[in-house]
């Protein structure tokens, strides 16, 4: 299976799952599909498992976005996935820690799961222990005062084994990033602060791939991916709406059609 169909199917996965639930935030899940499916087929070494890279998604609203990444690496069942979000269900709408071994962190509190990893990678780096942290944060999220702070700790400290992908699609729960808290020139910013910072077409694999694994130069490494909210549906491509709407039946059936 190429990364195109992995990507593919956790998009498919999220728009049952979201449809099933009734729970909002599809949008911002579809966004970061191509990264995951990149991320785990050909990035995250994960055996052993006690050797393994550690992903941890900041963005923890996103949670189908992990679940379905998951499901696909057979490490969630699919009765896990059909239990998502409902009353005695299996998972959370925003990430529990003990509901998979996959899941490394608790997040949903926006910052958070950026700083637990830049820890986790302080630690592997002071006791020489040869495992990568890979994180992806939102571009609202990196509105977070938390986000800079960790970012000039893990810069100033040389944290090379920890790479963030930002998932900037440009929309957040009010609005426009660019608009309600300006941030531009972000690539300048990171650089500033110590890192590596890459900028790519966050649905392009090969750029992804490439960038993913450029060697950091002794820093720490973020790789800004544009993306675009609702990718690979094209009636919620870009729309703020469907950071709150929930998938009727009859947008299940379009949405699984495009992406058939």
């Amino acid at each position: 299976m190429s990364t195109h169909d992995s990507a593919r199917c956790i998009r498919r996965t999220i728009i049952e799952m979201a449809n099933r639930s009734q729970s909002p935030h599809v949008g911002s899940c579809l966004s970061c599909a191509d990264i995951l499916a990149v991320l785990y087929d050909d990035i995250l070494r994960l055996k052993p498992w006690n050797s393994r890279d550690i992903f941890i998604l900041s963005k923890g609203h996103a949670a189908m976005s992990l679940y379905s990444a998951l499901h696909l690496k057979g490490m969630l069942t699919q009765t896990d996935i059909e239990g998502y979000f409902l009353d005695n269900g299996t998972l959370p709408a925003h990430l529990d820690r003990c509901s998979d071994k996959g899941i490394e962190v608790s997040a949903g509190s926006l910052g958070h799961g950026f700083n637990m990893g830049l820890g986790m990678a302080y630690g592997f780096k002071k006791q020489r222990i040869d495992r990568k942290v890979f994180a992806i944060i939102g571009d609202g999220e990196s509105q977070e005062g938390s986000i800079w702070e960790g970012a000039l700790f893990a810069g100033g400290l040389g944290l090379d084994n920890f790479t963030a992908i930002m998932d900037h699609n440009n929309l957040q729960g009010y609005g426009r990033p660019t608009e309600i808290c300006a941030f531009e020139p972000m690539r300048e910013k990171w650089s500033s602060f110590g890192w590596l910072a890459l900028e790519v077409d966050g649905h392009n694999h090969e750029e992804l791939r490439a960038a993913l694994r450029e060697e950091s130069q002794g820093k720490p490494k973020i790789v800004i991916a544009k993306t675009t909210k609702g990718k690979g549906v094209s009636f919620m491509e870009d729309q703020l709406v469907w950071h709150y709407y929930m998938v009727t039946d009859e947008h299940k059936r379009q949405a699984l059609e495009e992406l058939s």
